[in-house]
């Protein structure tokens, strides 16, 4: 009997690649480690919340996730585009021209940025949009900050909007993530809506697994040993394969994989509150463009998407980027700085929980993008895919899946006398 081909972490990218393999009928085993599917992409209910593990949100823009998806099943929920940023004391409103062309009319004069400042985030758009995604990634590659910079942004406007916006979005507060990543960021912000799913980002994973054989996906399944024919758990019981495809994390491929592997990434620290009332009315992002305090962004889910809450409460979620080392220190320090924010009724907000996570998103520093898509073969019978092989996004997760099912079956129809 043709032993199966192993496919190690039921995150976004090996959920994909078993879906591509599942699709032409071929056999695998999807082996996760921890108790459910979706990797970083998790979502627990606490009190009656959906507390997705880290802000996130879904681009509908976002070229693969169609192909895979049932976007009318996941029932998404979108934000305004645009932002509301915290700067001089005030919520000043940042909108998107081209979404929402009356009320960015009112933002034109807002201390944001200058007039000038605007019509470079036209040419920016423009550029982002020009030709195809491929031909973007081709573009010369320098940091985000030094390609803000080379477009002529005010200091204003690259500290007031650019860096809580695009650091929030690469987990990057020194914007030091390659600028091919900015350019494609733009292009899927401006062509699609910012979403959460009405059941949490965990609906997203649990979509594709629902599509696959239940009997091909194991939890609680620890890989500790691998080889281009084999796997070895935890518990010490091995597993012949066909192929091994590593679908885990950077630093769990590296453990996996050896050194060569990336495995630098960016960390993030989300706190959530219950509130009686929503701080936020809309359901827009809230960027801190004072440059001062801990807090990135802030968002209300339950404004964007109702089903995150009990009903009769509302969830406000706060941004951090890095590492919270002293979890109690950081409440009472974005505690105090929502109180400056939004009044006393702060002090009534009841803190739900803290998730602090090393690596959310693998860091993309020039030249991590010199080549956009990497191989996905790492020796023969052995291959790995994750957001770290493509960039850093839902995106690039799938993507990298997709190839990584691609290049099993080339090579197993190639083994074929």
């Amino acid at each position: 009997m043709t032993p199966p081909i192993v496919i190690i972490g039921a995150g976004l990218a090996g959920l994909c690649c078993a879906r591509q393999l599942h699709r032409q009928g071929v056999g695998f085993l999807l082996l996760e480690a921890s108790d459910g599917v979706g990797g970083r992409i998790r979502t627990d209910i606490v009190e009656g919340f959906r507390l997705d593990r880290g802000f996130q949100v879904l681009l509908t823009s976002y070229l693969e996730a169609p192909q895979v998806l049932d976007y009318n099943t996941l029932a998404l929920r979108p934000f305004l585009p645009g932002a509301l940023v915290r700067y001089g004391g005030r919520f000043q409103r940042l909108a998107d021209p081209w979404h929402q062309p009356f009320v960015a009319l009112r933002s034109l004069w807002s201390p944001i940025g200058s007039l000038a400042d605007k019509w470079r985030v036209a040419r920016l758009r423009s550029r982002s949009l020009q030709g195809t995604v491929e031909e973007r990634f081709r573009d010369p590659e320098m940091t985000t900050f030094q390609a803000l910079q080379q477009a002529g942004f005010s200091h204003a406007m690259l500290e007031r909007f650019f860096r809580p916006f695009l650091g929030g979005v690469f987990l990057d507060p020194e914007l030091r993530t390659s600028s091919r990543m900015l350019h494609f960021v733009f292009r899927m912000f401006s062509l699609g809506n910012a979403c959460l799913p009405a059941a949490g980002m965990e609906a997203i994973p649990r979509q594709l697994a629902a599509a696959l054989p239940p009997a091909s996906l194991r939890l609680g399944a620890r890989v500790v040993h691998v080889q281009p024919d084999a796997v070895r758990l935890d518990t010490g019981e091995a597993l012949h394969a066909s192929a091994v495809v590593v679908a885990v994390e950077g630093p769990a491929a590296a453990q996996l994989l050896g050194d060569a592997m990336p495995s630098a990434g960016q960390g993030v620290t989300c706190l959530y509150f219950a509130a009686a009332y929503p701080p936020v009315a809309q359901p827009v992002l809230v960027l801190n463009g004072e440059g001062r305090g801990p807090i990135n962004n802030l968002c209300v889910p339950t404004v964007v998407a109702p089903s995150y809450g009990p009903g009769d409460l509302s969830l406000v979620s706060v941004t951090v980027l890095g590492v919270a080392h002293d979890p109690a220190r950081l409440q009472a320090e974005v505690r105090a700085q929502l109180r400056d924010w939004f009044g006393p009724a702060v002090e009534a907000w009841r803190h739900v929980r803290t998730y602090s996570i090393p690596y959310a998103l693998p860091r993309q520093t020039p030249p991590a993008l010199a080549i956009p898509e990497r191989s996905v073969r790492w020796q023969p019978g052995l291959y790995v895919c994750g957001d770290h092989r493509d960039q850093a996004s839902i995106q690039g997760a799938m993507v990298s899946g997709r190839r990584a099912a691609e290049a099993v079956l080339e090579d197993l129809a190639g083994r074929t006398p």
